[in-house]
């Protein structure tokens, strides 16, 4: 968390010196920041893993907007013809993530994506209840599930 504060700095800096505050630059700072940390400061602990997390998050990203394209078919296509496919179902889901913060994103892009709605966390923060559009098979839906937390924890830890 220390890198990407420092690349947030850096890139804070670049707009400052470049003197245009617009979000295109603001990103030109922000890679030039992450190419600057990922191979100048590779051999810090606190840096080590930090150039990793760029393509990462990249192929996070391509892999949520897949998914949600996905289920964004599936709900028109079911809401568009006569016949309807849902069977919904409330399950409840054992987590692997354990800060607030992993907790919180998982249930947001569970929420995010169409067909599923995060609903509650266990008191003891393991267990997840989601609500879902669509209970074919309880191990395929938990399978998918767990796919998508272990996909963003690779990018977050």
């Amino acid at each position: 968390m220390i890198a990407l504060t420092w690349n947030i700095i850096l890139a804070l800096i670049w707009v400052s010196l470049s003197g245009h505050f617009t979000a295109i630059n603001l990103f030109i700072g922000f890679v030039l920041g992450y190419l600057i940390l990922a191979y100048a400061l590779r051999d810090l602990p606190a840096f080590a893993n930090y150039a990793g997390k760029g393509p990462r998050f990249v192929r996070f990203v391509g892999f949520f907007i897949k998914e949600l394209v996905k289920s964004n078919l599936r709900v028109a296509h079911d809401v568009l013809t006569r016949t309807h496919h849902m069977r919904p179902a409330v399950i409840a889901f054992p987590l692997i993530a354990q800060s607030d913060g992993e907790i919180t994103i998982l249930a947001n892009l569970i929420s995010l994506t169409p067909g599923t709605l995060s609903l509650d966390v266990s008191s003891d923060r393991k267990v997840l209840y989601i609500h879902v559009m669509y209970f074919d098979d309880e191990e395929e839906v938990h399978a998918s599930i767990r796919y998508m937390e272990t996909r963003m924890l690779e990018v977050l830890r």
